[in-house]
């Protein structure tokens, strides 16, 4: 445990008994992640959840219906997550591809072994 956790766990104070938790105000029930904030940093930016979500839907049915201009934004989104991606260096990827040969050379020796050993149980017990 760190200290940081001891000095807190010694903080608490377990008299504390919450009874109604539908009284409490509503700024209290709503999330403190990331995105909660967004909407408050700035001044005039306090929208409700459903007006944001009714504005974002009005504006994706706006949404060009041309094939070609859906596909062109479908590769330029790929393109863009390609960019995202780490790639393995040229020796990891030997390494990869020589655990995943040896690896498929031993599960094909099980097979095969398996295969003969019941070819031979077959003959001799119908022989």
């Amino acid at each position: 445990m760190a200290k940081r956790d001891r000095k807190a766990s010694s903080d608490v104070n377990d008299d504390l008994v919450v009874d109604d938790v539908a009284q409490s105000d509503s700024a209290e029930l709503r999330p403190s992640g990331k995105r909660s904030a967004r909407g408050r940093r700035g001044a005039g930016s306090a929208t409700a959840v459903a007006e944001r979500t009714a504005e974002s839907a009005a504006t994706d049915t706006g949404v060009s219906r041309n094939p070609f201009v859906r596909i062109w934004t479908f590769l330029k989104q790929v393109v863009s997550e390609m960019r995202k991606v780490v790639w393995p260096t040229r020796n990891e990827m030997v390494n990869y591809v020589i655990a995943v040969f040896a690896f498929v050379v031993v599960v094909t020796a099980f097979i095969a072994g398996l295969d003969i050993g019941f070819a031979k149980l077959t003959l001799l017990v119908f022989g």
